[in-house]
């Protein structure tokens, strides 16, 4: 006798949601924390540091448990897919904990540079956060879009497009972490472009909580939504 634990529909319900919320998560953190002025003396970091306190500090608080839901819900489009026994499903989740990682070094620094003990450590902090902005173009970003995109074309867990537009931001990325290796800060424009993957997120999540009455079952699902009972 089979027990079913849960269902896929309800799963894919959960999944979204957690994109969803890992989304609008950033968006909060951003929307709450513009950043110091252009080229600050460490005075006026300081001062900027002072001033919004609060805010960079729950600025990074929601950028740091953001993307655990936005890398739950990659994880699930794997687990949908039945791909986590294929190379692209592994490289899904080697990219995803590779991105992690690169957001809470950079958050790690948005923290340190509240410090004001040593004097120079709010400078030091926004120059190492600026390096750590190239690792997000470099490999953060495409060695999760690229092998997810692969992930998603050759599944019927979205459709198709999801996974083009997937494999051309990990283009988009790698190329811009290339083209701009040698500028030691990321020019403006650069940086917000970042902000294009949080709309492909949302979209993502959204039609996979639609979709999830059309999602076959895969072997590795099946698996998983049944257990023998006693």
């Amino acid at each position: 006798m089979n027990k079913s634990l849960i269902s896929q529909p309800s799963f894919c319900i959960l999944s979204g949601l957690g994109g969803i919320a890992g989304v609008v998560m950033l968006i909060v953190s951003f929307a709450i924390n513009d950043g110091p002025p252009p080229d600050p003396s460490n005075a006026e970091l300081v001062k900027f540091g002072q001033q919004h306190f609060a805010t960079i500090l729950w600025g990074a608080w929601l950028q740091a448990v953001g993307p655990v839901f936005i890398v739950l819900f990659a994880f699930a489009l794997v687990h949908l897919a039945g791909a986590t026994q294929r190379l692209a499903g592994w490289m899904t989740f080697f990219g995803a904990t590779v991105l992690m990682m690169v957001s809470l070094i950079e958050i790690t620094f948005y923290i340190s540079a509240m410090n004001r003990d040593p004097a120079m450590m709010p400078s030091i902090s926004l120059r190492l956060i600026y390096a750590v902005q190239h690792l997000y173009f470099i490999v953060g970003a495409p060695t999760l879009f690229l092998p997810l995109g692969i992930v998603l074309v050759s599944s019927r867990v979205l459709p198709p497009v999801f996974g083009y537009l997937a494999l051309i931001l990990a283009t988009a990325f790698a190329a811009l972490g290339v083209i701009f290796l040698l500028r030691l800060t990321l020019p403006g424009p650069v940086t917000a472009f970042a902000g294009v993957q949080a709309l492909w997120w949302l979209a993502a999540a959204i039609a996979l909580i639609v979709r999830r009455e059309k999602i076959p079952n895969s072997p590795e699902t099946r698996a998983v939504a049944v257990s023998p009972a006693g």
